[in-house]
């Protein structure tokens, strides 16, 4: 009763709402940088929120599929919108560090290639080029089949930025560790052969 009345509430939901809810705040984080909302060093801060909310936006994509396997609840529909503001929110975090907080090109490209956490980072953000650029209708009807394999480095893409936010701060924390851990438990759910899980869902 409860999925139906949630599925029923998905159907009727429109797909703009997505962009609504999840683009508004990122003017309002940057306003909040150049108003000093945060903090004394306001890149820095607006740098990791962008890149913080793009991977709670990477793991609620990756939750789409299990969601709909172990409970029934289907949000499929959402799924290439919360793809999508993923992407404007990793560009936008990468920007800020481009232009905002690096801003030499040649001290760019030395930190790409010095720095393991950016190299990773960047790693992440071109495995997701090719993910926006075909996450439209035209893509899906002209790849095919492709299209799904295609879409599949989204799961290495997770894991890269999994692992960007682990190496990014100093020591061990519990927060990106916290983060790993959820994606690769989503992934891991997909490893789940069908038949077990509706052996699960009957039990």
């Amino acid at each position: 009763m409860i999925v139906d009345r949630l599925n029923g509430w998905a159907r009727k939901l429109p797909v703009w709402c997505v962009y609504t809810v999840y683009l508004l705040p990122m003017p309002y984080f940057f306003y909040l940088g150049l108003t000093g909302g945060l903090g004394a060093e306001p890149i820095k801060a607006l740098e990791h929120e962008y890149g913080e909310i793009a991977l709670q936006l990477v793991i609620i994509g990756l939750a789409i599929t299990p969601l709909r396997r172990f409970t029934g609840i289907n949000l499929i529909k959402f799924r290439r919108a919360i793809g999508l503001v993923t992407f404007a929110y990793v560009l936008a975090h990468l920007l800020v560090w481009l232009v905002l907080d690096v801003q030499i090109l040649s001290q760019i490209w030395a930190d790409i290639l010095k720095r393991t956490y950016i190299t990773v980072g960047m790693a992440a953000f071109v495995l997701m080029l090719p993910l926006a650029l075909t996450s439209n209708n035209w893509a899906v009807r002209r790849m095919g089949a492709n299209w799904r394999t295609l879409h599949k480095l989204t799961y290495g893409a997770a894991i890269l930025g999994g692992a960007h936010f682990i190496w990014l701060v100093k020591g061990i924390q519990i927060e990106p560790l916290a983060y790993m851990a959820v994606i690769l438990l989503l992934l891991g759910l997909r490893l789940i052969p069908k038949r077990q899980n509706r052996k699960s869902v009957a039990a």
